[in-house]
């Protein structure tokens, strides 16, 4: 799926992500609005990862959807 659908569905999408990572919470969840960017920063940030790991782990994330 692209980042397109999942941004402009995400009140549908933000269960799953919810589910992929436990620690985020709904306000987290709600500024990143389905945008690529800002929920890698936001995992990056939380988890500790570097920016490229969190990217690939998004997007990973948005190929099973």
């Amino acid at each position: 799926m692209n980042w397109d659908q999942i941004e402009g569905n995400w009140k549908q999408f933000k269960g799953q992500a919810q589910a992929k990572w436990g620690d985020l919470t709904d306000d987290e969840l709600q500024r990143a609005k389905g945008n690529r960017q800002e929920m890698a920063g936001i995992i990056q940030e939380k988890y500790g990862k570097t920016r490229e790991e969190a990217e690939r782990e998004v997007d990973a994330w948005a190929s099973t959807l």
